[in-house]
């Protein structure tokens, strides 16, 4: 039997497959895209040249898409089920213990998909692709949350739910730069410390900032 049936990839073959990904995501961490050749690839995962590019036939670049694909959705998933029920402050702190665990887990303190986007946004547009849709729904998801806790009354009815979702993405990847030198996780939460000390605070809506210009 041949790995591929009728165009698709068998069992064994969608686990090689995953194999080369998930191999090619740690070089990538550790070494960078530039860092990180199909040589490299092959040597960690014990493939042929052949075999990389039956996977891969447009080479690095579809594999780099398929590490940020990947990447995307390990981080996601990594955030369940807090991040699908962000309605009270509690889900939130546990929420914020998850992420923290992970990026703790994966012995950097570097964010994939940031890492890769940094690499890679303004030069390859197909794989920022992938990474854009990554980022929309960490920030759809998150903005969700927003909205539900402004329907408890626990976050401010006038604040921009999206606007609030983006600012505490930001405060993830600006800590998480921060605490790379430091080899600590203290920068990363001093940094959500200030995002968590914006959603507790009241926000002035269009309408009154209007109204305080007239």
């Amino acid at each position: 039997m041949t790995e591929r049936t009728k165009g698709a990839l068998t069992e064994k073959g969608r686990a090689t497959r995953q194999r080369i990904v998930e191999a090619t995501a740690l070089r990538v961490l550790d070494d960078g895209v530039d860092g990180t050749s199909l040589d490299d690839v092959r040597a960690a995962t014990l493939t042929s040249k052949s075999q990389l590019f039956h996977y891969f036939p447009g080479g690095k670049a579809e594999l780099v898409r398929a590490v940020a694909q990947w990447e995307g959705e390990q981080l996601l998933a990594a955030q369940e089920p807090y991040l699908s029920d962000l309605s009270t402050w509690e889900s939130w702190a546990a929420w914020r213990r998850g992420l923290e665990a992970y990026y703790l887990d994966l012995g950097r303190w570097a964010c994939p998909i940031g890492s890769l986007t940094a690499q890679l946004a303004a030069t390859d547009a197909k794989t920022a692709d992938f990474l854009r849709t990554a980022w929309t729904t960490w920030r759809t998801r998150l903005a969700d949350g927003v909205r539900r806790m402004q329907a408890a009354g626990r976050i401010d009815p006038g604040a921009d739910a999206d606007r609030l979702a983006t600012s505490v993405l930001a405060a993830i990847q600006g800590g998480l730069l921060l605490s790379q030198p430091e080899r600590a996780s203290w920068p990363l939460a001093a940094a959500l410390d200030t995002a968590w000390a914006t959603l507790h605070t009241p926000t002035t809506t269009a309408a009154e900032a209007a109204s305080a210009g007239a």
